[in-house]
């Protein structure tokens, strides 16, 4: 697990540091991470919102305000549109989530006059590191869309595909459609949904991945699980990425591992014209790390034209 954190650490290494708008950056506890992040050289930090509260804030983590550049807004809410703004214009190549809701933060990013949409829906995914599977694999979505339709599946997974290329391309990720069963019923839209899919990718409507689903998270990620079940395919034992059906699921499920199985988990945000960090309270230095070091590298990989 630490080989693989560091091995994408290491991938950032001679590209220049990626300058980052933090939003609302208004309690001392966020300067940990930027600071570890600005200290490895993975960021240029722009600290967006109120400045006298963001100055109290750099003083309380025993930092000097002048050691930043600080742009004043009244608010959250000027604060996330400024970063939005800034991020379309080009200049901010990713935006950081600071003291404020997801939400406020996502709306302002997302709404129509920023320019930061693309033709696919946003979408989140979480990168997991355990010693417990055999590589690292992504779960998404489990924190932005909340009951997704076929449609905003595929851009979902089509995002998911994009990220894992980035990381390790250009093999070809094998994306597991999960489900309660791994059976076809009419009565679980997931497994219809799994269904719809898999011949979405089958008709190259979905390219650079093997899909399979309906499978239950067992059958998805142990070898030992699909042959009792009789399941031959090519994801099926060895996914490389986890689609869930809802927000709910997958939340539980990514969180499920972060605190009772130690996963390291980095997250962000998909499908905008810039890599977006919706860092928690609860997240490790450590994850907020390996979080910004996937932004750096979808900023790249967007640079060069190797992702929409």
């Amino acid at each position: 697990m630490t080989d693989a954190y560091q091995a994408i650490i290491d991938r950032c290494a001679g590209l220049p540091p990626l300058r980052t708008a933090v939003v609302h950056p208004v309690q001392h506890a966020v300067f940990e991470a930027v600071e570890e992040a600005r200290s490895a050289g993975l960021i240029e930090p722009v600290l967006i919102g109120p400045a006298a509260r963001i100055a109290a804030a750099l003083a309380e983590a025993g930092h000097a305000p002048d050691a930043y550049e600080i742009v004043d807004t009244e608010h959250s809410h000027a604060a996330a549109a400024r970063a939005a703004q800034m991020a379309a214009a080009g200049q901010v190549g990713a935006i950081m989530k600071g003291s404020l809701h997801s939400d406020e933060l996502l709306g302002a990013v997302i709404h129509p006059q920023c320019g930061l949409r693309t033709e696919r829906r946003i979408s989140h995914a979480f990168l997991m590191l355990t010693e417990d599977y055999p590589r690292p694999f992504i779960i998404t979505d489990a924190a932005v869309n909340i009951a997704p339709d076929l449609m905003v599946k595929a851009d979902i997974v089509h995002n998911a595909i994009g990220l894992w290329r980035v990381l390790w391309g250009p093999a070809r990720p094998k994306v597991a459609i999960l489900a309660a069963v791994e059976t076809v019923n009419p009565k679980m839209q997931a497994t219809l949904d799994a269904a719809a899919l898999c011949k979405m990718a089958d008709r190259r409507q979905i390219e650079d991945a093997e899909l399979d689903g309906p499978l239950a998270f067992d059958n998805a990620i142990s070898p030992a699980a699909a042959r009792e079940k009789g399941i031959a395919s090519p994801v099926a034992g060895q996914a490389d990425i986890l689609l869930v059906p809802d927000i709910e699921s997958g939340n539980m499920l990514a969180k499920q591992l972060i605190f009772m199985g130690g996963a390291d988990a980095a997250g962000i945000v998909l499908g905008a014209r810039v890599p977006v960090m919706l860092s928690s309270r609860a997240d490790s230095v450590r994850a907020r790390m390996l979080s910004t070091a996937l932004a750096v590298l979808m900023a790249e990989a967007r640079r060069l034209g190797q992702v929409k």
